[in-house]
């Protein structure tokens, strides 16, 4: 589901002596199934931009289309764009509230006025994809589930609206390293399986690196930078002055060049370091 954003300027009590300037002439092309992810320090304009996806906020001025939807008109499309347009914002449980987590998954296609059945059958699937075991957790408080749990059920909520685009915004906020491996693996899951259209909101220089295929970098209310994460890293100064940076693993790899050992500096995962680093240790071996 292409999103096209054109001009797009959004203003916090426009007219009032607190007028702040938030979005300032957007332009972004987000394709069918790409999965981008979005950066920038605080104030730059991200949660802002991503409130537009579904219409939460509308326009000061400029366009935003989703698959052809007006993202800033009303009726009719809004209800379409919302059952298109999936957002999970930051600590999603917070926003459970059902006695069971059967019935907090079942709330949205329930107001879709979906048969019974079909409500049952995206319950069912959403708890699946984001690992939950249906028939030993659809009856128990979501209150009583972990975080990291907790988080998914919210994540499963959004899923039963079946999606064409996928916000999260910091999903792995204030969960701990297992908890955060648990939910990007399921969201990499997502995006291989159903080809959905996301869009990460992160901090995390390192989650971006390794999960995306674009990286757009907020500074400012404008789109700073865009490209693949090895495009937008080989602008390290640049992101410093925005007060963001480059992964600290690629530090590691410059720091190892420094000392001698020839390794690339275009790293940007521990993955690919751990790849680079045993040959060249082997190759000292063999040597």
């Amino acid at each position: 589901m292409p999103i096209e954003i054109r001009n797009l300027s959004h203003v916090y009590m426009e007219g009032t002596p607190f007028q702040a300037v938030a979005l300032d002439d957007v332009n972004l092309d987000i394709q069918d199934g790409e999965f981008v992810g979005l950066i920038g320090h605080t104030g730059s304009g991200k949660s802002t931009l991503i409130q537009h996806l579904n219409g939460l906020l509308k326009p000061t001025g400029g366009t935003i289309f989703v698959n052809g939807i007006d993202a800033g008109g009303k009726g009719k499309d809004m209800k379409l764009l919302r059952q298109h347009v999936g957002l999970v914002f930051q600590y999603p449980e917070h926003q459970l509230f059902e006695e069971t987590v059967y019935q907090d998954i079942a709330f949205g296609p329930r107001n879709l006025q979906l048969p019974p059945e079909e409500v049952e059958e995206r319950v069912m699937e959403a708890m699946s994809l984001v690992g939950l075991d249906y028939d030993s957790i659809k009856d128990r408080s979501p209150f009583e589930l972990s975080g990291g749990q907790r988080r998914r059920v919210a994540i499963a909520g959004v899923l039963a609206m079946k999606p064409k685009v996928l916000i999260l915004d910091e999903p792995t906020a204030g969960l701990d390293p297992r908890g955060r491996d648990e939910i990007f693996s399921q969201i990499k899951n997502l995006h291989r399986l159903y080809h959905l259209t996301i869009v990460l909101v992160s901090h995390s220089m390192e989650d971006v690196a390794r999960l995306v295929d674009r990286i757009i970098v907020m500074n400012k209310g404008k789109v700073a930078i865009t490209g693949t994460p090895k495009e937008v890293f080989s602008h390290a100064e640049e992101l410093k002055e925005m007060g963001l940076g480059v992964p600290q693993i690629t530090e590691l790899m410059k720091a190892l060049k420094k000392r001698g050992m020839d390794v690339p500096e275009d790293i940007f995962t521990v993955e690919q370091a751990k790849e680079v680093i045993l040959k060249r240790i082997r190759g000292m071996k063999n040597a």
